[in-house]
This record gives C-alpha cells, sequence and structure tokens, in this order.
C-alpha cells in the first residue's frame, strides 16, 4: 500500500516547513491528487491519520482535490479528459502522438495552521 510512504511524505513535508509565528498545530493539509496517480482516496485518507499520530498534525483534516486527466493531440492540438482506463488516442483525429496535461498530480497545495497563541500560564501569587 503506497498510500501509506505517501501520507508520511506529506507529514514530513509539512512538519519540515516554514511555520507561521505561533502556529503550534496544523489544522489541514490540502492535496491535489490526478486521476491516473494511482491514488485510493480512502486508503489515503486512512494512512495520513495513522502518520499523523504524534505529530503537529495529528487531528489535521486531509482535503483531496481531485484533478480530471487531460491530454492534447500533436497533429491537431484537440484536447480531451482521458478518462479510466485512460484513453491516449485522439477522439479527433484517431493520433496516437498524445501529450498528458494533467492527471498525475499529487502535492500539497495548502497548509492551514493553527495560529492561536500558546497558552502561558499566570504563576501564582506568593
Amino acid at each position: 500500500m503506497h498510500e501509506m510512504s505517501i501520507a508520511l511524505a506529506v507529514v514530513e513535508q509539512v512538519e519540515s516547513a516554514d511555520r507561521p509565528t505561533g502556529a503550534t498545530t496544523v489544522n489541514s493539509v490540502r492535496l491535489q491528487v490526478g486521476e491516473l496517480a494511482g491514488v485510493v482516496p480512502d486508503a489515503l485518507a486512512f494512512s495520513f491519520e495513522l502518520a499523523c499520530a504524534g505529530t503537529v498534525l495529528e487531528g489535521a483534516e486531509l482535503i483531496t482535490e481531485p484533478v480530471v486527466a487531460r491530454a492534447r493531440c500533436g497533429p491537431c492540438a484537440q484536447t480531451w479528459p482521458v478518462g479510466m482506463p485512460p484513453r491516449l488516442s485522439c477522439p479527433g483525429c484517431g493520433g496516437a502522438s498524445t501529450e498528458l496535461l494533467s492527471g498525475r498530480e499529487l502535492q500539497i497545495v495548502r497548509v492551514c495552521w493553527n495560529d492561536a497563541p500558546v497558552h502561558v500560564p499566570i504563576p501564582e501569587e506568593r
């Protein structure tokens, strides 16, 4: 299950990112996932929850944005959604000289940090 390695990589990248001043935890992580990336969303969500345990991301929500796979024909320049399973021959001219424009994405696009001020206990009076 490569979703666990993806989840661990996301946690590692977020933990190593610069934090806004006062941020102590992460509320959510938004991830673009192309339909050809070979990721099972439910398996990724489960793995993400496990990978976040004991980190600044514990309890964070994983929001996945699906990205439709699209291709463009070299000879006629038509673009189309390739679908699943992918259809890479041009529906307009039948050509096979195509370029994949989108659908393989797997990237963090936003991290929402909790920027609540850190609680500082007030010393007791003597």
